[in-house]
């Protein structure tokens, strides 16, 4: 029978203690910072992956166990193999709902931004795709960063169904909430506006830069206008500009 303790001894074979420090300082954990805190092992994605792969039996009770770690890339494990749990659930809407009420109930251990983007389009994303988004709005109003984070990402799903409303509305809220928005809500939030782009919205997210570019962070505009070319950038960069100069 497949246990967390043998899971996270899988990865500790993977540790890389030079590495981890590394990561330590990309993932921002010192004091007053967003990750204050976390430890990594020093292992990369690719490698965290594969043990979830070679550990797909894993029951729900060994996910819960291996979200209490200490260390990161086993909380990303256990999301990992959330993911896959959930995803075969495909034709079960009991297990579904389990699985995504297990979720929600454990956003305090979901808390890096890579934590949120590995599994929060996979998860809620797909579970509310054809089901009412209340949670979404809920979620974006808690004082929780990372379910604020969860809130805005999840929508990566809708948008790859070309619903592209959802996304709008969050980030709408999302700016009239408060005048000075997280440096990663910024960015997840210029993120999905360019999958917009990329998911054939391009009229939908000139419609709402139009709106919206002048007031915009400019993080969050920049992120949203990446993939457009210079001669656009240049246009919509140059509205909140002249905006923020008054």
């Amino acid at each position: 029978m497949i246990t967390a303790v043998e899971i996270q001894k899988t990865l500790g074979q993977y540790a890389d203690a030079k590495k981890a420090e590394a990561v330590a300082r990309y993932f921002k954990t010192g004091k007053g910072e967003y990750g204050e805190g976390d430890v990594f092992l020093g292992i990369n994605v690719p490698t965290v992956r594969l043990v979830a792969k070679q550990y797909h039996e894993a029951t729900l009770d060994v996910v819960k166990e291996l979200l209490q770690s200490e260390f990161h890339e086993c909380r990303a494990c256990a999301l990992f193999l959330l993911v896959e749990m959930f995803k075969k659930a495909h034709k079960n809407d009991v297990l579904q709902k389990e699985i995504f009420d297990f979720y929600l109930s454990q956003t305090h251990r979901i808390n890096n931004w890579d934590l949120v983007d590995a599994s929060a389009p996979y998860i809620v994303g797909k579970y509310v795709l054809n089901r009412p988004r209340d949670i979404l709005y809920r979620l974006l109003e808690s004082p929780l960063l990372w379910e604020n984070r969860i809130a805005i990402v999840a929508t990566l799903c809708l948008i790859k169904s070309k619903d592209f409303n959802e996304t709008f509305r969050l980030i709408e809220r999302l700016m009239a909430k408060t005048p000075k928005i997280h440096d990663l809500m910024q960015k997840a939030s210029g993120w999905m506006l360019r999958e917009i782009h990329r998911n054939d919205g391009k009229n939908e997210l000139c419609d709402f830069l139009e709106r919206h570019a002048a007031t915009m962070p400019r993080t969050m505009l920049r992120y949203a206008i990446e993939k457009m070319d210079a001669r656009e950038r240049a246009y919509y960069m140059t509205k909140r500009s002249s905006t923020s100069a008054k």
